[in-house]
């Protein structure tokens, strides 16, 4: 019956219903307009404007769409669309009359396309301003009641906190306000985003959100309570629940609130974890003798929930996988709510099957509603109505159409998508009995709970490699017990050359207060003779060892460090300074490295049969060099580290491996490993030591080949120094730094720039080789970026690193700390900003400095210095060339939503490794990658079986491309000096 009322003939069927009927968000033009959406309406400048409308149009055939819709609404979005996509095609042209045509056209393209997505904006916004929602709200239809959407992205500065929370404040007293005789709950409410409150709203910050975010959220609550008015909290993602469920239990403790009924609480039922939430909200509400509301939703963040699980290596998915899974689980949670007196159900659905089932389970209760975005729904809401006297209560958001398209179009998307009952319903073809099948049908046993083709994250990769074990920081219980583990060493730290020598050692310090961890012996230059000697013996025998045995040794290396984790985590803390988040990353890249290779081995060391005249037998077979120098620094003290000497193990070479002065405690940890996973001894060899010690090394007769990653200055002497040998040609593979730079256009979400731009600048304390240190915005948008890059670049923490909180550790050691400080002071005057640092250790604040071009950054500052100049809308080309002629070429970045700049850029490929944001459904960045040295060129997922050639006696260079999810695109190419 509502599947039918839904579908009358010729009756269209409301909002993104008949959107998705016109426009299907698989077809080219359903995707462009809700790209045109996301971002036109932001863009400040006509040039832009332009060139992203018709980047737009031109993905699409409209020109030719003719409107089947009899919605104003539709008909003039199509209207506007294909008169501007005929301006498009005059703009391909050349004749002189065209061109003229095209210069009166472009103005009109641009206003029409406007018009078309304001009226759309028009149609899922309702209203700019509370005082226009709550004017359009008199005007609802019986049985219909509200809750106001202020917002649609969080808080990224305190600055951000505070205007949100006075928006909600503002918007709760004027909700109140209004003439209303209405008894709860049929009275409007608000609906609060945690995240819109605290600009770190995130489980590593959980003190400081409990002590900074819950008397915000106690004010707001008790305004509502004055008021009457029904408050709840919007969920979250996965991570965040924990945080969520801590921050509401805090506020419904207070006294303040006692018999105010009206607080509440979203629960997603995608979620696993759904049922229990329920439950526990139940238990509170028993404990504190309250009543709560509860709204339940499917869920809104399942493509980045699942590409996050993956990324992070977890156990399982948060949510569920197929999406009748979330129906059934959705049913599941209704039959708890209905049973518990506690609890006000509020039901968000637009699935007129899922109503059916709790108009069924609710016959013998009354005190309960239904929910609908605004402009979804509406057919089915008033089919309800007319069949019921349960009420309606509708999400409206609310706010600045260029600020809400971003979030709304997320919305768009979700519901849009093909599994979506929205979507199906949409479809003529679609019948009322495959509308109505019920899920219990998708999933007859248990053998089909799983989506068959979503293998676990830990399967990702398999039957290639396992993928890293990772951990899920917003699960307490497993962040607890992986701070356990990094908590303590376990027994005196000592590193030294792998033969006997009796050299005086020296203590190694920790950059984060100076303490001392251990010693560490070096090796002088007497000592490498001896010891390349040592190698090129033992190479003949490991040569010959099987490649296979080598690989087997390789994944037990892998197996041995998710196994002891807890001392390597520990060591990278305090000996590199890292942060727990970046410790494991490191630790996983590790990992990832030594599976990664072990495969790659069997193929690109195997011999291949080659056809030849009768009576020829032709192989090609890859054999080792001979003795490896592997020369690492401290910055990837255990990635790069183990995964140059991991790739050329593998390959049949030997190894005498030289870490960095600054951490010869974690290189000794994982060359004993190397050792208890059956590499002997001789084979793989430290030599902790100086530069003295790295030059021997690298001149040494016996070397066959040089992987360094390290500055580009060290990487042209060890070039010089082997060139000048005689003999065989050595290869020198070198990984380097580089002034790597990111370009934003106006069409890029400002929020999501400034996220990626603190992640890249500042994660590792901006010890990354693929750190960002250019930014380049256009000039429309530069002043607002810089302001909220300014405040949320305040709100990190810098500090003892071993504190889960703490977002920045210290910088290496003194010299480098010194090296920065001096490169700040002659910068002085251009300085924007200056964070606060510690006094102990080797911190150094973040700072963002201003710059008119790039060519002014001539060198790396290689720590937590940001550069910005900005470029004209007109001077893309211009920046990117600019770019490339700075001559470095490691990473390069591009925030923008129009493809020909994609295209543009991957054409010139001016680095190693090229970051495209154009994603309009948003992006994780900073997360741990698919493997590789950070997001350098020269790692597993870059360089693939190129990079283990290179240790081999054949040499080539490839491009790859990989794609890292949703619309998110990662270019790699290998870099060398």
């Amino acid at each position: 019956m509502l599947v039918r009322a839904m579908r009358e003939a010729h009756k269209p069927l409301g909002g993104v219903e008949d959107f998705l009927h016109e426009f299907s968000l698989s077809s080219r033009e359903g995707l462009a307009i809700m790209s045109l959406a996301e971002s036109l309406l932001r863009v400040p400048d006509d040039g832009t404007a332009d060139q992203l409308i018709i980047d737009k149009l031109s993905a699409g055939d409209f020109s030719h769409h003719m409107s089947s819709s009899n919605l104003p609404f539709i008909q003039a979005c199509a209207f506007a669309l294909g008169l501007s996509a005929r301006l498009v095609s005059l703009e391909e042209a050349h004749s002189l009359v065209v061109d003229i045509a095209r210069r009166l056209g472009l103005p009109a393209l641009r206003e029409a396309t406007r018009q078309a997505i304001r009226f759309m904006a028009g149609h899922f916004v309702y209203g700019e301003t509370i005082g226009e929602a709550l004017s359009r709200a008199q005007r609802q239809r019986d049985g219909e009641r509200f809750s106001f959407d202020m917002l649609g992205e969080g808080a990224r500065s305190a600055a951000d906190a505070e205007r949100y929370f006075e928006t909600y404040a503002a918007a709760i007293r004027a909700i109140g306000d209004q003439p209303n005789n209405r008894q709860f709950p049929d009275r409007q409410g608000i609906s609060v985003k945690l995240s819109a409150l605290h600009p770190r709203y995130e489980a590593i910050s959980h003190d400081r959100v409990m002590k900074e975010l819950s008397p915000r959220l106690l004010e707001l609550a008790r305004l509502a309570r004055t008021h009457d008015l029904p408050f709840t909290i919007d969920a979250e993602e996965a991570d965040r629940l924990e945080l969520s469920l801590d921050v509401f239990a805090n506020i419904v403790a207070d006294p303040s609130l006692v018999g105010w009924e009206g607080f509440g609480l979203a629960v997603q039922a995608y979620q696993k974890r759904a049922i229990d939430v329920v439950d526990h909200i139940e238990s509170l509400a028993r404990a504190y003798n309250r009543r709560f509301m509860l709204r339940l939703v499917k869920g809104a963040y399942w493509d980045s929930e699942i590409k996050r699980a993956q990324e992070r290596g977890l156990a399982d998915y948060p949510v569920f996988t197929r999406k009748s899974m979330t129906d059934l689980n959705y049913v599941a949670c209704t039959t708890k709510l209905l049973s518990s007196s506690r609890l006000y159900p509020q039901f968000a659905t637009h699935n007129p099957r899922t109503v059916a089932e709790i108009l069924i389970r609710a016959r013998a209760r009354k005190d309960y509603e239904f929910q609908r975005l605004h402009g979804m729904g509406q057919s089915l809401s008033e089919a309800i109505i007319k069949a019921t006297n349960v009420p309606i209560r509708v999400y409206a958001p609310v706010g600045q159409h260029r600020d809400l398209l971003a979030y709304l179009v997320r919305r768009l998307m979700e519901n849009g998508a093909n599994s979506s009952f929205i979507a199906r319903a949409a479809d003529p073809l679609m019948t009322e009995d495959a509308l109505i099948a019920s899920p219990y049908e998708a999933i007859p046993d248990a053998a089909h709970v799983r989506h068959p083709r979503l293998p676990l994250p830990s399967q990702i990769y398999e039957p290639f490699r396992a993928n890293s074990r990772g951990v899920e920081f917003g699960d307490r219980t497993a962040l607890t017990s992986l701070l356990k583990e990094a908590s303590t060493i376990d027994d005196p730290q000592i590193a030294k050359p792998s033969i006997l020598v009796l050299h005086t050692p020296r203590n190694v310090y920790s950059p984060i207060d100076g303490s001392i961890l251990g010693v560490v012996v070096e090796a002088k230059a007497q000592d490498v003779a001896q010891m390349m000697l040592i190698a090129a013996r033992a190479f003949p025998n490991w040569n010959t060892t099987p490649v296979q045995i080598r690989a087997r040794i390789l994944d037990r290396t892998a197996d041995l460090l998710e196994a002891r984790r807890g001392v390597f985590l520990s060591l990278l803390q305090c000996e590199a300074g890292k942060t727990l988040d970046d410790a494991l990353a490191e630790l996983r890249e590790a990992i990832d490295m030594c599976r990664y290779y072990a495969r790659q081995a069997h193929s690109v060391c195997a011999t291949t049969k080659l056809p030849g005249p009768t009576g020829e037998d032709n192989r090609l077979i890859y054999d080792g060099r001979g003795v490896f120098v592997c020369i690492s620094p401290w910055n990837f003290p255990l990635a790069i580290f183990l995964g140059q000497v991991a790739a050329a193990l593998v390959c049949g070479n030997v190894v005498v491996a030289k870490p960095a002065e600054q951490t010869p405690l974690i290189a000794a940890r994982a060359i004993a490993l190397l050792h208890e996973a059956g590499v002997p001894d001789t084979v793989a060899q430290l030599a902790p030591g100086t530069g003295e010690t790295g030059a021997a090394l690298v001149s040494d007769e016996h070397t066959s080949g040089v992987a360094f990653t390290g500055s580009f200055e060290v990487a042209q002497i060890i070039n010089r120094t082997l060139a000048e040998r005689s003999g065989a040609i050595v290869p020198l593979i070198a990984e380097t730094g580089g002034v790597n730079a990111m370009i934003v256009d106006s069409t890029a979400l400002i929020e999501q720039v400034v996220d990626d731009v603190i992640a890249s600048a500042f994660r590792s304390a901006g010890q990354r080789c693929s750190a960002l240190r250019l930014l380049c915005l256009q000039e429309e948008i530069a002043p607002t970026v810089i302001d909220r890059l300014i405040g949320a670049t305040r709100e990190l923490r810098v500090g003892d690193p071993r504190d889960v909180s703490v977002h920045i550790g210290p910088v290496i050691d003194a010299e480098a700390k010194q090296r920065i400080e001096t490169s700040l002071s002659q910068a002085k005057s251009a300085i924007l900003y200056a964070g606060v640092a510690p006094n102990i250790g080797t911190f150094v604040s973040p700072h963002i400095l201003s710059v008119k071009r790039p060519i002014d950054v001539q060198k790396e500052v290689f720590g937590p210095v940001l550069h910005v100049t900005t470029w004209r809308s007109d001077g893309f080309a211009n920046i990117v060339e600019e770019i490339i002629s700075s001559g470095y070429g490691l990473t390069f970045a591009l925030e923008t939503r129009i493809d020909m700049r994609v295209d543009k850029i991957r054409r010139r490929a001016p680095a190693g490794n090229i970051y495209i944001n154009r994603n309009m459904i948003g992006a994780v960045v900073g997360s741990q990658p698919f493997g590789g040295f950070g997001l350098s060129g020269t790692g597993p997922k870059a360089g693939g079986p190129t990079y283990l050639q290179r240790f081999l006696r054949e040499i080539t260079i490839t491009l790859n491309t990989s794609s890292s999810g949703g619309d998110t695109h990662l270019l790699s190419m290998d870099e060398e000096p």
